[in-house]
């Protein structure tokens, strides 16, 4: 293999070069390297600034030519390329030349990607947003003992005792993109599990999230309570409001201890499922429960005042209750809400 690589070094200059960078490289992570020796050896071959970051816990470094912090400000990027680990991005290394950026500058970033890669995993826990389902099934279950959670936690990267919020999510999307945009620079593992994908962080941010992704929010504290919490909040999920933390549920989150057929026999339930067969009637009874106004109502139908008042007034007639009246209205919401976590 050597002999090969002095014959190719000796055909192309840049062949010759990137054999030298590949094989620098490859000594750097044979010596087990941590990242800050990374940059700083990356920034002293490349004779520029070089540069880490790690999205997972907002780590950055940027390193002089001279081996030391690079404190003039951040300039653009010559070149960038990204790190992976298990196919999930995990961070950035770039280079900041004052001009374009080099020939050789391309394969320089490739293999320290590289070692980045492998530093991290090997000093772990891992900075993925992937998690080992197993892992995160025990941190959250209810049959496991205490002892073995707090093991899963910690392999999974999370500080004794941390209060992690968990937030169950519909989506058709990567969980690591989910997780990221839930808790971007700070810890966060996520898992499928069945059909719904969990996501573990301390200070989830839902107001992040695309349009599309459906997520019930658990209140921080137990991780086992607050997944039952975010299981719950899931099921209130609605296309007008695809996300619900289950703290702002109150008393309607009592509505799912009770057993679906008790939920489904109710009179107003009942009464609300007959609407579904006319979707205009329904869709305006929830907006007219969200809005408690007929003008708002109507706005957020782009419809006439006039025009919604009609609808309600024959809602009310196969519900056989007073819209306008404040326990009518009440009756209504908890109808629709029961409706909803019957998934009919």
């Amino acid at each position: 293999m050597e002999a090969l690589a002095v014959r190719l070094s000796g055909l192309d200059a840049y062949v010759d070069g990137a054999i030298r960078i590949v094989g620098f490289y490859d000594t750097l992570m044979r010596r087990r390297v941590d990242l800050p020796a990374l940059a700083r050896a990356s920034a002293g071959l490349a004779a520029c600034v070089a540069g880490i970051r790690l999205h997972g816990t907002g780590w950055v470094t940027r390193v002089s030519p001279h081996g030391t912090e690079a404190t003039a400000a951040h300039t653009p990027a010559s070149s960038e390329v990204p790190v992976t680990l298990d196919d999930e991005e995990i961070g950035t290394v770039w280079l900041e030349r004052p001009g374009p950026a080099g020939p050789l500058d391309e394969v320089l970033l490739e293999r320290l990607a590289i070692a980045v890669a492998s530093a991290v995993e090997r000093y772990g826990p891992a900075r993925t947003t992937m998690a080992d389902p197993a892992l995160v099934e025990l941190a959250i279950s209810a049959d496991g003992d205490e002892a073995a959670r707090a093991r899963a936690l910690r392999l999974l990267g999370f500080a004794p005792g941390a209060a992690l919020s968990v937030v169950a999510v519909r989506t058709e999307l990567p969980l690591d993109r989910i997780g990221a945009l839930l808790c971007p620079g700070r810890p966060v593992k996520a898992a499928p599990l069945a059909e719904v994908g969990v996501v573990l962080a301390a200070a989830p941010d839902p107001a992040r999230l695309p349009d599309g992704v459906r997520a019930g929010v658990g209140a921080a504290g137990s991780p086992e309570r607050s997944w039952r919490q975010a299981r719950t909040a899931l099921r209130f999920t609605t296309p007008r409001e695809p996300v619900v933390r289950h703290a702002e549920l109150g008393a309607l989150a009592l509505l799912a201890e009770l057993p679906a057929d008790t939920l489904r026999e109710n009179a107003d339930v009942v009464a609300v499922t007959r609407l579904a067969a006319a979707p205009e009637d329904l869709e305006t009874l929830d907006t007219y429960c969200a809005t408690g106004s007929l003008r708002r109502a109507a706005e957020a139908l782009h419809l006439h005042h006039s025009s919604v008042a009609r609808r309600l007034e024959q809602i009310a007639k196969v519900l056989e209750f007073d819209l306008t009246d404040p326990a009518g209205l009440t009756r209504a919401r908890i109808a629709l809400a029961a409706r909803r976590l019957l998934g009919d």
